[in-house]
């Protein structure tokens, strides 16, 4: 009889000691196999997200910093010719920046979120947003659709005609439509210390409506039939619809007049930190948006960024709101890897040490093999196709058990992390971001990435627990092959 078979009549006869072999390897497997289900699932919804997120990184002021620093802290403008520059970049795959503005208008009705009234007495305000690219990145990323209209020509960008693309919203409060010449007024107005605002003059600056657009977000909240929102929700929609996209050298022109008009009655607030005045050039918010080639790209950008970016500044990724929002999945990934190590490490030493104790009970039938001329390699290989017969039937069940093993642990820990982040918001009644990207970064939930978080019983699933599986049976073996070799058949058989 040959090794082969002595091997699977030594499985099929001693039936008690391959149940208790297949059962240790089978627990073991399962917590193996949805370790690995829970780790692949989390890279793969971290891959997701950040891909439907895009790969797109802008620098913007520090408001934390400049709060920090207090006062005295006035960070330097960012030059076009740096962001030209860091355009340049091999990560790069196109860039455009923005020129902003802000108008107090009066005449102009604007769009005013829910409870508006909590808001004080502010003065009405539109975000004149500048684009050097024919088809904004808010358009390109999906973040607003055009719906009536078109976007830029080239003459128009290139001459900085006043032409603009308005929110529905704003078209429909002011009865504007497409080919319409509009004027939007601006107050240049005065901030008394007693919280009273006084207008000291007032200008026009006529556009033409190109285009109307309305934000995505308000497309899907209507498809979803979900129409809650919370106050940041709501300040961030509110700034998107009040925001008004032109081309950069037209911004600049209207930003050059504001800021002549304004120095000229109000000289004191156009003033740096350090007491001196500021130029034109220290009032144009410029914010550099660039498009990378893949998601993997931005930390490296980043770091190649950090030195061309003025103190005061800072560098926002669309992906870095996965990284706020997914840390619970991040968390099930470091504990799954964690799981996979010690369940490798208790497989090898239980199974090491089952097998010896199989085989000391053995060793009678292993002397008469060797002292009737069986090789000790044959002898090993009998030992190992024991096992491994053994481990593939216990595997292979372990990959759908511990697949839906895994499901249910990971659906818990969302479900517990999800209650207590609820808790944590209701307890600190919710916060408000300031400055940051605003309307021009998409606004990601925990919801969201729950909503695509998914156990799947996937080939790289498979591929991966098996290699790991036989892997740690095989390395396991090890001892028991070297409890064989020292096997003597004289000293057995007497």
């Amino acid at each position: 009889m040959n090794y082969w078979n002595r091997a699977l009549c030594s499985v099929t006869r001693r039936k008690g000691k391959s149940i208790i072999l297949f059962a240790v390897i089978f627990i073991l497997g399962n917590v193996i196999a949805g370790a690995i289900a829970i780790q692949q699932s989390t890279a793969n919804v971290e891959k997701k997200i950040k891909h439907d997120l895009g790969a797109t990184v802008s620098a913007e002021l520090d408001y934390q910093k400049m709060m920090d620093e207090g006062q005295s802290f006035s960070p330097d403008a960012l030059k076009v010719e740096d962001i030209k520059k860091l355009g340049d970049s091999t990560y790069v795959k196109e860039f455009d920046y923005n020129v902003k503005a802000n108008l107090f208008v009066k005449k102009i009705k604007t769009y005013e979120m829910e409870n508006a009234s909590t808001m004080g007495n502010m003065p009405k305000t539109l975000t004149l947003k500048g684009n050097n690219l024919l088809e904004p990145l808010d358009f390109k990323d999906k973040k607003v659709k055009l719906v009536e209209g078109r976007t830029f020509k080239q003459d128009e960008i290139n001459s900085g005609k006043d032409v603009a693309i308005i929110s529905k919203k704003v078209a429909e409060a002011n009865g504007f439509n497409v080919g319409d010449k509009v004027v939007l007024d601006s107050s240049v107005m005065d901030f008394k210390q007693d919280g009273s605002m006084e207008e000291l003059a007032s200008q026009d600056h006529p556009v033409e409506i190109i285009g109307i657009f309305e934000p995505t977000s308000v497309e899907k909240k209507k498809s979803d039939g979900k129409d809650q929102k919370g106050f940041e929700a709501q300040f961030m929609e509110t700034e998107q619809f009040n925001t008004v996209y032109m081309p950069n050298d037209a911004v600049m022109t209207i930003n050059k007049v504001e800021f002549e008009k304004g120095k000229a009655l109000v000289p004191d607030r156009y003033k740096k930190a350090d007491g001196t005045d500021a130029t034109e050039e220290d009032m144009n918010q410029i914010t550099p948006i660039y498009v990378l080639k893949s998601p993997e790209d931005v930390e490296a950008f980043k770091e190649e960024a950090k030195s061309s970016i003025p103190n005061g500044y800072k560098l926002t990724a669309s992906t870095d709101q996965y990284d706020q929002v997914g840390g619970t999945f991040k968390k099930m990934s470091q504990i799954s890897g964690y799981v996979v190590l010690l369940a490798i490490g208790a497989t090898l030493l239980i199974i090491s040490l089952v097998v010896i104790l199989f085989l000391r009970d053995r060793k009678h039938e292993l002397g008469i093999y060797l002292s009737l001329g069986e090789t000790r390699t044959k002898v090993m290989q009998q030992i190992l196709i024991e096992l491994l017969l053994i481990s593939l039937v216990a595997m292979c069940l372990s990959l759908i058990t511990g697949n839906l093993l895994g499901k249910m642990v990971s659906e818990s820990l969302i479900a517990s992390d999800a209650f207590a982040q609820a808790g944590d918001a209701a307890n600190s009644g919710g916060t408000m971001m300031i400055g940051g990207a605003g309307a021009s970064m998409p606004t990601l939930t925990t919801e969201d990435v729950s909503s695509a978080y998914e156990v799947t019983f996937s080939i790289s699933y498979i591929v991966t627990f098996l290699i790991a599986g036989l892997s740690t049976v095989l390395l396991s073996a090890v001892l028991p092959l070297t409890y064989v070799l020292r096997l003597n058949p004289k000293k057995i058989m007497m």
